[in-house]
């Protein structure tokens, strides 16, 4: 029986390629999404991978969608917590709900779902998760004290649920993309972009092929000995 494989915000970007690579492992893929029905049904269409939408900020939904896939497709092994959003601003433009908005998605997220599957990995003796956090998690970043707080904080929640995880087959990992070519970097501004650019010592944008083959790795039956890590794909432009 194939392995069953949970992508939030698995229908574009990062989350595209991460869907494909694991379907191409030999996975049955389910990619959560949030919005967009009509680039969901296209992405669908486009792959055979199955979508299913809800919001990963949401507890209870986070609950009923892992159960519908488990009854639908069988017992989720891998969860790829990739679903993200941005609500850019320095602290003194910055709401409230710019900053709850991207903590419960992005970190909390990543509880919602885990605390959706994590159970039934430990009973069955086998599980995967890969949290994608950034670079921006690791070295933060001007007008995103919500965003660098939420990825820096699924770092830390990594390394704590790795421990819960490891007797029990588990791992739990983190993946720390730098500047990838995908719709949210390329509205950054252009004169913005190219100074970021100038900054990654390989000099261009990632690609998200380039991160999907990291989560792909992690997942892999021969990831078994790696938990509890933080992989940074972002071509050199943090380091320690």
């Amino acid at each position: 029986m194939k392995r069953v494989a949970i992508v939030t915000g698995g229908t574009r970007g990062i989350g595209e390629a991460i869907s494909l690579a694991l379907e191409d492992m030999g996975l049955t893929v389910a990619a959560n999404y949030a919005g967009n029905d009509e680039r969901a049904a296209a992405f669908t269409e486009r792959t055979g991978i199955r979508t299913y939408k809800w919001d990963v900020s949401d507890h209870d939904a986070c609950q009923a969608g892992a159960a519908r896939i488990a009854e639908e497709l069988g017992p989720v092994d891998v969860l790829v917590n990739n679903a993200g959003i941005t609500r850019d601003g320095t602290i003194l433009k910055m709401t409230y709900q710019m900053w709850k908005e991207v903590i419960d998605t992005n970190l909390g997220g990543c509880f919602n779902m885990a605390k959706a599957v994590f159970p039934g990995m430990r009973e069955r003796g086998w599980g995967r998760i890969v949290n994608i956090g950034s670079i921006n998690g690791q070295a933060g970043q001007y007008g995103q004290v919500n965003y660098a707080a939420a990825k820096s904080g699924i770092h830390g929640f990594t390394k704590a649920l790795a421990q819960e995880g490891a007797r029990a087959g588990v791992t739990v990992n983190a993946i720390a993309p730098g500047y990838i070519d995908t719709d949210m970097v390329a509205a950054v501004p252009e004169d913005v972009l190219d100074k970021i650019v100038a900054k990654i010592p390989v000099g261009r944008l990632g690609q998200a092929h380039e991160i999907a083959r990291g989560v792909a790795f992690l997942c892999s039956e021969e990831g078994g000995f790696v938990t509890g890590s933080t992989l940074s794909i972002n071509g050199g432009q943090h380091m320690y």
